[in-house]
């Protein structure tokens, strides 16, 4: 999976296509993150000792197929590739204009 936590994506499919967020939690297994305001659900819970009841809303996973990197330079959705520096640590860089990213 290309996607991590912390990471800017873009939704490009769905019905919440076009809007851009941060990266809650990824879990490689499924294929699934959740994305920051993003595919919110609406969950009714009950009240357990001090936590109120009510209905709450929380974000749902989202496929990661339909998720895009941002690029912070390009500022836009971007294809994600590797490179060995010259240290020999492996990161990620942008395909687009080559820099690494964050």
């Amino acid at each position: 999976m290309n996607i991590r936590k912390n990471d800017s994506v873009m939704v490009i499919a769905g019905r919440e296509r076009g809007k851009t967020g941060k990266v809650l939690r990824v879990i490689p297994g499924r294929g699934v993150a959740f994305i920051e305001r993003i595919n919110l659900v609406k969950r009714h819970s009950r009240a357990r000792g001090q936590q109120p009841g009510g209905i709450l809303e929380k974000e749902a996973a989202i496929q990661a197929s339909n998720l895009m990197v941002m690029c912070d330079k390009c500022n836009a959705p971007v294809r994600v590739g590797s490179k060995v520096l010259a240290d020999g640590t492996k990161v990620r860089v942008c395909r687009r204009c080559g820099d690494p990213l964050n």
